[in-house]
Parts: structure tokens; sequence; C-alpha cells
């Protein structure tokens, strides 16, 4: 039998205002004919399969679509929720859905129900733990309210199920934040009362923990992995090589784990140097295509920086300006010089740095009429 295990799909989601809708749509046709080509028996997606809780209709047509191909390939779906999916929604229909394949594994009440996959006289059994917050389940539960006690009760159930059962292999899928685990920025922060991470020993009585949450693919033991997000949603990821496990199971247990690396996606970059440094013909050609955030190190900043930069630069998410050679003190005394500067040319600079272009006589009036009402205001008050 062969599983890939995947999660963090995200679909739904935006680089800095910019769709990735069709870099999903890409992963997706990718996704696709991998299960094709290598003949994947089942497909894992350990939680966050949506950005948001409301994903939009395009973005629900798109989940639809792949999950439907993913069976048609022959292969079974398993779909657990994470913390940006509601679960309710991404678990309708889900009885009805079982009949075809597609297992949507989002309530806390069915943790110790296991999908029994079979293939070539292989059997595997599931476990899936949707995203649990410790502070809707601890009550209910009489436990404390951190993901150590929560994951750890819903693991204890399904260990007593499980024990009941001879497959050849028992997977678990869950998403959360195990210890020694690497973060990005993408990740929404889901620590309680301090407590981030669980402990790895928690999976200590299954052959494989397939988790979801963090967004780098990523091994922290043998047998306990993150896939990874199959795209990068921040520039903390810019290094990620994005991809998925890819597990063989025979009648005596897991004889191999593969990964695999997703060539859809974006790319990013992360530049620094002045603005004559930076926007050369070469750069032009070579970042052509790149989300790109920029550093200008200018002593002084260039007029017209963004304009200048975007006729180089197709696409920049951030624009930071740090000059170089400027001392903490120096620095200070900078921002102290700010502080006195008055506030209509402070707002001036920050239209030219953000626009790229000086404010014209008319903007400046209005800008000018702006700030004298708001003093105007602030003494009344």
């Amino acid at each position: 039998m062969r599983i890939l295990h995947t999660s963090d799909w995200h679909l739904g989601r935006t680089f800095h205002g910019l769709s990735l809708h069709e870099t999903c749509v890409e992963f997706t046709n990718e996704l696709v004919e991998l299960v094709t080509t290598r003949a994947i028996d089942a497909v894992l997606i350990s939680g966050d399969v949506y950005d948001q809780a409301q994903p939009r209709p395009d973005t629900v047509a798109l989940l639809s679509h792949t999950l439907t191909r993913l069976v048609k390939a022959g292969a079974q779906v398993i779909v657990t929720s994470g913390n940006h999916d509601s679960a309710l929604r991404l678990g309708f229909a889900a009885d009805i859905l079982r009949a075809g394949g597609l297992f949507m594994l989002t309530e806390a009440s069915a943790l110790e129900i296991p999908v029994e996959l079979t293939a070539g006289g292989v059997n595997v059994n599931v476990y899936g733990i949707p995203y649990l917050e410790p502070r809707a389940f601890a009550g209910n539960w009489n436990i404390e309210p951190t993901h150590e006690a929560v994951l750890g009760h819903a693991l204890e159930r399904i260990k007593q199920d499980a024990r009941t059962r001879t497959p050849h292999a028992t997977l678990v899928m869950a998403h959360c934040f195990a210890a020694n685990g690497v973060d990005s920025d993408s990740e929404r922060r889901i620590s309680v009362g301090g407590a981030l991470s669980v402990p790895l020993n928690l999976f200590d009585s299954f052959d494989y923990a397939a988790l979801g949450h963090l967004h780098g693919k990523q091994k922290l033991s043998e047998k306990v992995r993150y896939s990874g997000s199959p795209i990068a949603y921040s520039f903390s990821e810019e290094k990620h090589r994005k991809g998925a496990w890819i597990l063989e199971v025979d009648q005596s247990g897991i004889t191999s784990i593969e990964g695999h690396e997703w060539e859809a996606g974006i790319k990013l970059a992360s530049l620094t140097g002045t603005l004559d440094e930076l926007t050369t013909a070469e750069n032009a050609e070579h970042y052509a295509n790149t989300i790109c955030r920029i550093t200008l190190t200018d002593t002084e900043r260039p007029s017209q920086a963004l304009e200048k930069l975007g006729a180089v630069f197709p696409s920049i998410a951030e624009l930071y300006f740090k000059p170089s050679g400027i001392s903490p003190a120096t620095d200070k005394a900078h921002r102290l010089t700010e502080k006195e500067r008055p506030l209509i040319d402070v707002c001036a600079d920050f239209y030219s740095y953000v626009l790229g272009r000086d404010l014209t006589p008319a903007e400046r009036v209005v800008v000018t009429s702006v700030v004298e009402e708001t003093h105007t205001a602030k003494v009344s008050q």
C-alpha cells in the first residue's frame, strides 16, 4: 500500500494581497498527477485544507474538484480539520461521502473510529484527530486546558481502541505544534497559557504520525513528521523545499518513507542593497517571476524609489529603507530630529516613499488642511 502525507493546503490564501488561486490550481494538478502515476492508495490531509473558516465559492469549488479527481484516480482521501478550518463546514455530508472513499474527520466524538484502508492484502488503520482547541474541550473532558493535555486525552482514547485491532500498521493524523518542530511566520499561533508544543512521546504507540500545522517539511523522528504546506506563504519560507511524504506499507508494516518535492509554487527573494546596485538588467531578468522583499541601504532615501524598483521587479511585496553605516546613536538622533520636523513634511515624505513620487501642489494643500484640522481638534480637546 502506498500512502501520501500532505497538510496545510490553505486554499484561498493570498500573499501580501496577491491571489494564489492559480498557484493552488497548479499544485492540485500536480498532486492528482502524482497520485495517478505513483498509484497512491490513500491521500492524507492533516488539517488547514482551507485558509479561512468561510472560504470563497471558487475556493470551495477547487477543493471539491480536486477531491473528486483524487478519488477517481483510485485514492481514498482522509481529511482532518485544522485551526484555520471550520470543522462544521468541512464535515458537511461526511457520512455520505464515506461511501465514495472520502473521509472528512472533523468530530472529536469520533476520534476512536479509524478509517480502515485495504489494498493488496495490506490493512492499515488511520485515526484522524481534528484540531482541538484546549479551552473548548478541557471542560467536558475534565482536564487542563493545554494542548498537551487535550491531545494526550484524545490519543489515549485512540490507543484504547487500537489495542483491540490488528492491522499491519496504525497511523494517526494530528494538527499541532510538536516539540522540536521549526515554525515560520505564516502559521497562526495556537499557544494557550504559554504552552505551545506537545511532546513527541505522545505518538510512541503509533507506527506513523502524520502531522500538520507547521509549514516546513520536516522529520522530528523516524515516525513523526510534518509534510509542511505545498506553497510558501511568507518570506520566512523562502528557503523551504516544499513537499510531502510517501509511505510504503506491506504486511510487515511500514517499509519505507520517501520524500517528494512539489514543483508548483511561488518564487520568493529577499534582496538588500542600494537602489543603483539593485536596479540592473541582470536582476530584471533573474527576478521577473519572483515576489521580492527589498531593503534599500542608500545613505539618503532615494527619490521615486518604488517607481524605479518596480521597473525592474514586477512583484514587490515588502520595501524597507535601512541606511547603511548609521550607528545606534546616529539613528536615535535622526529619530529625535524627525520628531521636530513639521508634520506636513513627514506626511509628504511618507507619500513619496509609498507611491514613488512627490505630492502635487494640489495634494499638498489637501494634506496641509488635514494636518491643521487635526492639530486644531487636539488643541480644543
